[in-house]
């Protein structure tokens, strides 16, 4: 089928409403489109980039939790949480009250992530993955009581109300044989539809079914993510949309309006993909300034510290990279060491510029590896 002829659905009269059945994604696809194919190039180009950057840099693990908490923040944000990427680093008692909630939903969604992420190795990307990540999102928070793991047996809606609602999902009888059919799509090797095309049509479907009665904008937007590293697309997880969608949520959410309401799949496909070339660019853009700045406090700061300092020195470097938000509890355990060792190798990193003391306390003073930081929060 050629983008011109697509169909979304259609609506089903429901007792006082009506709910919007989405048509069926799992057959073949005809992208002839100017504007996608180059597009789509573009966007395959860059994540070729990154994708290279991310095969060339060491310890990339301890970046890529860099990451996840940004995701996690940016993601968590587009619902409505106010927690920033160093609040995800802090521990709940270093929080003010008020904000404790939200970041316990951005550390579940790290812990999702994570979880999601490893699994990627044992089995394939699935509705059965996409239900036991749902469950660790929603584990002790708001939405604990909104059936954790389990597709919704109700009816749910976008909007103040179920009359009132900005758009309302297909009744809950359809969602088993939809979210089979989204599966079979995502695997369907007998279709020839680009990995780019194909994760951009499912992550608008998924939206549409709605298939959890909370957590679906968080989860359809990391099952972007799962489907590039399942493809191996990207070899290690180093691409997030929210920060995209975030910054342009409005147009995020009209032109999921505009297929519901007009067909219009080609304009999605053309903010979709726009979104992972500026993204990829961006992430390998960071990936540069990060090997920058490793390289400056290796030639700068480290030959600062006495030989029988070094080891310490340099192994607290190391983790900052995975953890840019310490205290010097953090720091003791970090290197096995003494309150006072840890202390003064603090007291070193902050003279020398690469920790920065924000609580202004005398006791539980936390240090921010702030130059690090501000990498993630542009």
């Amino acid at each position: 089928m050629d983008l011109s002829a697509y169909q979304a659905g259609r609506h089903e009269p429901q007792l006082e409403y009506r709910s919007f059945l989405p048509e069926a994604i799992n057959h073949g696809w005809t992208i002839s489109d100017p504007q996608v194919l180059q597009l789509l190039g573009q966007a395959d180009r860059a994540l070729g980039e990154l994708n290279a950057f991310a095969q060339l840099i060491p310890d990339i693990e301890f970046f890529i939790r860099m990451y996840v908490a940004k995701e996690a923040t940016q993601s968590s944000r587009i619902e409505g949480t106010q927690t920033n990427i160093e609040d995800a680093f802090k521990d709940a008692e270093d929080l003010l009250p008020e904000v404790r909630d939200d970041w316990s939903e951005v550390q579940n969604y790290i812990r999702a992530i994570t979880f999601a992420i490893e699994s990627l190795e044992r089995l394939p990307l699935s509705n059965r993955l996409l239900r036991d990540t749902h469950a660790i999102l929603l584990d002790g928070v708001r939405g604990e009581t909104k059936r954790p793991g389990e597709f919704r047996i109700s009816q749910n809606w976008i909007g103040v109300s179920l009359k009132n609602a900005a758009f309302v999902p297909p009744h809950h009888d359809h969602v088993p044989e939809l979210m089979s059919d989204l599966e079979k799509f995502l695997h369907n090797a007998e279709i020839m539809v680009p990995p780019l095309i194909k994760i951009a049509i499912a992550h608008y479907q998924f939206e549409t079914i709605h298939p959890f009665l909370d957590g679906n904008g968080r989860l359809g937007r990391l099952m972007i993510s799962l489907y590039l590293a399942s493809e191996r697309l990207l070899v290690k997880p180093a691409l997030y949309l929210s920060d995209y969608f975030e910054r342009n949520k409005t147009a995020y959410v009209d032109h999921m309006m505009a297929v519901r309401q007009g067909n219009h799949l080609r304009d999605w496909l053309i903010f979709f993909l726009h979104g992972v070339e500026e993204t990829a660019r961006a992430s390998a853009g960071v990936f540069r300034a990060i090997l920058a700045l490793k390289e400056r406090i290796e030639r700068e700061v480290l030959p600062r510290f006495s030989h029988r300092r070094q080891e310490n020195a340099q192994q607290l470097m190391r983790n900052l990279y995975a953890r840019p938000v310490v205290d010097v509890k953090a720091v003791t355990v970090m290197l096995s060491t003494t309150t006072n060792t840890a202390a003064s190798l603090i007291s070193d990193m902050v003279e020398h510029g690469v920790l920065l003391e924000v609580t202004g306390q005398r006791r539980n003073r936390l240090f921010l590896f702030h130059d690090y930081l501000e990498l993630f929060r542009k």
